[in-house]
């Protein structure tokens, strides 16, 4: 079966699903029906802005957007899936859609449901597998799909692979969490095109995760961003600048003329002795500077 009589619904939201969906459409895998996320009131002002998937659809030629149905329910338990509907699909593909898919919806088609996941599984599985490589100071990540079940980032693999760390130049070999999350997006979008035809062709067969050495990642939260330059390690504190990027950031309390006031360190180093360089910071309520400028 060949790309253009595959037919697919892509489940993605965020960035890395957007990443993923581009790289698939370059290789001419475009689905049938994009389901995303509804869109959101963001910024101070609050306006309606739709998420990173949906405007990768709207930027696409005409000729391709105008073949994909986007849907954005606020529950799955309307997405138009069920009955004679479902014969249509051969695969439902998943990347970043940030909701639970339940079993009902996974088992839909023909060939089930295929994940993309920004980890070597079964290491990191869960909601923050990049900043959670970062964190722990491992060498070696990837990109794995798996066949979708019911448990998060349980499934059988069909393929996974290693990133390959000089395309970051030599930079330190330490990209930061955005800069990794769009390496392994193009990774795994790749994988994925490639993955497609093996496994609806029998070419390839889903092999179980060793569940035994499965590790978990949790969801970040805003005050996990919060250092203390004066108490943490600084090795610690760098490996947080790098994971939190863009958010939370990583930010510090501190009393200046008699007030305490949050700074956010917004560009930092880590000389090749361990010491902590911060260069640029964002004192709450004003603009970025550098430190030497804040300390005077």
């Amino acid at each position: 079966m060949n790309s253009a009589n595959i037919k697919f619904v892509f489940f993605g939201t965020g960035d890395f699903g957007a990443k993923v969906l581009e790289k698939l459409i370059e290789r001419d895998y475009a689905p049938t029906m994009v389901v995303t996320a509804p869109d959101r009131p963001k910024g101070r002002k609050l306006e309606l802005t739709p998420p990173p998937v949906k405007n990768k659809i709207k930027n696409l030629e005409y000729g391709i957007k105008s073949k994909i149905k986007i849907i954005q329910p606020e529950k799955l338990i309307d997405l138009p899936l069920g009955g004679g509907t479902a014969k249509r699909f051969d695969l439902l593909i998943v990347a970043d859609y940030g909701k639970i898919i339940p079993r009902s919806i996974l088992d839909i088609p023909k060939f089930g449901t295929l994940n993309a996941h920004p980890s070597l599984l079964p290491k990191f599985r869960g909601p923050s597998p990049i900043q959670s490589f970062i964190l722990s100071g491992e060498k070696k990540t990837g990109a794995t799909i798996m066949l979708m079940d019911e448990e998060i980032d349980h499934g059988p693999i069909l393929a996974k692979q290693e990133l390959e760390f000089s395309i970051f130049n030599g930079q330190f070999s330490k990209p930061n969490a955005q800069q990794l999350e769009e390496k392994l997006a193009e990774l795994s979008g790749q994988i994925l095109a490639d993955v497609i035809p093996k496994w609806i062709n029998g070419e390839i067969h889903a092999q179980e995760q060793d569940h035994g050495k499965a590790t978990f990642s949790k969801k970040i939260k805003k005050e996990d961003g919060q250092v203390d330059p004066e108490k943490d390690d600084p090795e610690l504190i760098y490996k947080k600048f790098l994971a939190f990027q863009p958010w939370p950031g990583i930010y510090y309390f501190m009393e200046k003329n008699n007030k305490k006031i949050r700074v956010i360190i917004t560009d930092m180093e880590l000389s090749a002795n361990g010491e902590m360089i911060i260069k640029k910071i964002k004192p709450e309520g004003k603009k970025e500077m550098s430190y030497q400028d804040f300390l005077q």
